[in-house]
Order: C-alpha cells, then structure tokens, then sequence
C-alpha cells in the first residue's frame, strides 16, 4: 500500500502529532531513528566507560549545532536544507523546543547508561528504537481512537511491539522470566508516557528509555531479586 503524504482527518484527530510532517517524511525521520540501533548494539560489546568516551563527546556535538542553530542564520539554513522536512514543528527555529530528535537520542542514551544497568539500558533503548518507529507508523497510517495525545492504535503497536523486544533481549541475555515480566509492565508504562509526552511538550526520545528503565529496573530490585536477575543487573 503506498505511503500517503498527509494523513486523514480521523488520523490527525486521533494523534495530533500526525499533522507535524508527512507521512512520507514521518517513514524516512524513522528510518534515522533505527540508525539508532548501534548505540544499544556497541554497549552490548563495550564497557561503560568505553561507551560514555564515545557518546558524551558526540552528544556536546550536537548541543554545540542546536545552540548554533539557534545563534546562527547560516547555520540554520544548512540544517533546514538538510533535514528539514523531517523536523518537526518544535524542533523548528523559532519553536519552543529547538533540540532535535537526534541529539535527544545521544542525550537520552547517555544519561540512561550512566543511571541503570547496562541490561536494562539496552532494552529500554531497544523499545525506544523500534517501538517508537512501529507506533508512529502505525499511528500515522490507522490511528482512528485518540488515546491521550496519539492514538489507541499506535499506542497499542507500540505496547505489543516493546514486550516482543523485551522477548528477544531476554533470550540474547538468557534472562529468566521475571525479566519479561518486569520488561511487560514497563513496556505498558512506556507507552503511556509515550502518548503523553507530546502533549507536555517532552521530548519521547528521553522519556520512553527512562520511564521504561525506572519501572523496570524498580520491578527486578523488589520484587524479582533472584541470582539469576542479580547476574543480569551486574553485567559489566
């Protein structure tokens, strides 16, 4: 079925978000994200410390362009050249927020290896990753129910696809099945937040990881302390 340009008035009632850019642009914006997946797949092979070397240097990066974006004509152009089609209206000069979906990543990938352990991190970026993209396009192109600020549909996509993925990194990490469990609910929690977030002008590439690290995380501590989950929680 073809890509439509703009979605249809149920669709954008649905999820208010849709009316920001095409669906065309919304495909290509979310095929970056998936880019993403290295910052999850480097962690799995690298030390922490090894990590933040790499990401606190690229993250001030891309502070550095948004603030010059900010000051700067000449700088801006460029980056509207380049992107923007695929900006969103606050990430816009001139919108409340002007950080980009990109730097958000780097930020949001940052602060959750330096608070969580590195399994938890890793699944929770993973959800980020493909969730996120599953929702959006989904939402985008069958979203009908409006469901806070997106849609029932998308947020239901996006709730089935993020156990799916806690699925899969449990079998990689031989996780027991308090892990999945845990990682059901936070995945729940996360798509919640997730149709919340726009409404309250928060960015989702930090607000899905964290929320599903926290919930996650505080679930494994309490209630599923086993050997097993123990082990996981220490991984170097």
């Amino acid at each position: 079925m073809p890509l439509q340009n703009e979605p249809s008035p149920a669709a954008a009632k649905a999820d208010p978000a849709a009316t920001q850019i095409s669906m065309r642009s919304e495909f290509q914006r979310k095929m970056i994200h998936l880019s993403s997946f290295g910052i999850p797949i480097l962690y799995s092979l690298l030390p922490k410390s090894t990590m933040l070397w790499l990401l606190v240097p690229a993250t001030v990066l891309g502070l550095v362009i948004e603030y010059l974006r900010v000051r700067s004509e000449p700088v801006d152009r460029v980056i509207q050249k380049l992107f923007g089609g695929m900006l969103r209206s606050h990430e816009r000069r001139g919108g409340k927020a002007r950080v980009s979906g990109a730097t958000w990543v780097l930020l949001s990938a940052t602060i959750c290896i330096l608070l969580f352990p590195k399994v938890v991190m890793i699944t929770g970026f993973v959800v980020l990753i493909v969730s996120d993209t599953v929702a959006a396009l989904i939402g985008r192109r069958f979203g009908r129910h409006r469901f806070l600020e997106k849609s029932v549909e998308g947020s239901s996509a996006f709730a089935v696809s993020a156990i799916l993925m806690v699925i899969i990194v449990a079998l990689l990490f031989h996780a027991p099945w308090q892990f999945i469990a845990a990682g059901a609910v936070a995945s729940v929690v996360a798509a919640v937040v997730e149709a919340m977030s726009y409404g309250v002008n928060i960015d989702d590439n930090l607000t899905i990881p964290t929320s599903f690290s926290v919930v996650m995380w505080g679930l494994l501590f309490l209630f599923f302390k086993t050997p097993a989950i123990d082990a996981l929680l220490h991984l170097p």
